[in-house]
């Protein structure tokens, strides 16, 4: 899974490539000839793993479920009031497993289309790195919003394409961003409702009492979490996660 994953990383990266064509610190590294099509040598994939591997967290971040899965984690965490519990890495391991379950298909679909046949010398980096998009594509179109997407074309003043196959890269990786960010926040504020139901009982139930010295927070707090785990609340929300990633 972790070879598939960067190699697939490798077929989305083809502009790199150009850098082994021109002069430089890297004109030593060359292009292989192989059935009339040029493939990156060894050291050149090593030169364009290590670039890609750079900005590797901005692309699990902007073009993955992480985004989603993080914003309503960390809503659920600050609804149950517990603080740093669970830590930040506990939710940012439990993320990007998520994250490698749902875009497994994905990342698979990209190596085969994109990756392989650009590594057996089949087609060029080019035809390589437009086939390889297109899994991705797809998947970037069922999210976004049709609003989004439409600022995005009106702002860099492009015209809208027939199908939404067609729509660029660079029009849909921020119009996810906004529609995860705004589906993120959506969901994280249904979390809120009920654990702020028990705010407001419990705040209700200390001020009619006259015990205006003791927060409520503190009494507050056993309870949400007791609800929380008696309705089995992480298999609730991490699996509501995952079937919004598998619309039927």
């Amino acid at each position: 899974m972790k070879s598939s994953l960067l190699r697939a990383i490798l077929a989305l990266a083809g502009p790199g490539i150009l850098l082994a064509q021109g002069q430089g610190p890297l004109s030593g590294i060359s292009l292989v000839q192989t059935k009339g099509s040029a493939t990156l040598s060894v050291p050149m994939q090593i030169v364009v793993m290590l670039t890609v591997l750079s900005v590797l967290p901005a692309i699990i971040m902007s073009v993955t479920p992480f985004l989603r899965i993080t914003v309503v984690l960390h809503f659920l965490r600050q609804a149950l009031g517990t603080q740093g519990t669970p830590s930040n890495q506990v939710l940012i391991g439990l993320s990007m497993f998520l994250t490698f379950l749902i875009m497994q298909p994905v990342v698979t679909e990209i190596y085969h289309k994109g990756w392989e046949p650009v590594e057996s010398g089949q087609v060029i980096w080019q035809k390589g790195f437009e086939d390889g998009s297109q899994p991705l594509k797809a998947f970037l179109v069922k999210y976004v919003r049709e609003k989004d997407v439409k600022l995005f074309l009106d702002v860099s003043h492009t015209a809208a394409p027939a199908r939404p196959s067609d729509l660029g890269l660079m029009v849909l990786v921020p119009s996810y961003v906004l529609s995860e960010l705004k589906t993120g926040f959506q969901i994280g504020a249904v979390l809120f409702l009920p654990f702020l139901v028990i705010d407001l009982v419990v705040a209700s139930v200390t001020l009619s009492i006259g015990m205006v010295q003791l927060p409520p927070v503190m009494l507050s707090a056993p309870f949400k979490i007791l609800l929380f785990v008696l309705v089995d609340g992480w298999n609730l929300v991490v699996g509501s996660l995952l079937r919004s990633f598998y619309p039927t």
